[in-house]
């Protein structure tokens, strides 16, 4: 399919004024929003708990998870946790955020787009 990437707007809950625009990887084989800690850090996210985290080359580390992030993203808004990894490393989004947000990849254009079932408003399932 190749790589996506989209423009998204990260924003502090706790402090609206801390508010940036960032181009994130979407990843639909990633669970979790990858945020390097510098945006994390620029943004005044609260930490709040240790993860292990398992990467595709079967290595594990530890990394701390961050709250209080709002994201905005095709219109849509939600309030997200956030894995910090290593100052320079990409913005990622991953299936969390995609499903929460009812965004979709659309593999003909490689963007990110509403889910063609739901196109005005994100579409929840409760199963």
């Amino acid at each position: 399919m190749g790589k996506v990437l989209e423009k998204v707007r990260l924003s502090s809950l706790l402090d609206p004024t801390k508010s940036i625009v960032v181009e994130a990887v979407v990843d639909t084989g990633a669970t979790m929003l990858v945020l390097p800690e510098n945006l994390v850090s620029e943004l005044g996210l609260r930490k709040i708990r240790e993860v292990t985290v398992k990467y595709a080359n079967n290595t594990t580390q530890k990394k701390e998870i961050f709250a209080g992030l709002l994201i905005e993203i095709k219109g849509r808004i939600g309030n997200f946790d956030a894995l910090a990894e290593v100052e320079g490393s990409e913005p990622l989004i991953g299936q969390i955020v995609l499903e929460e947000l009812d965004l979709v990849v659309e593999p003909r254009t490689r963007s990110l787009i509403p889910n063609p079932r739901s196109p005005e408003l994100p579409m929840v399932e409760i199963l």
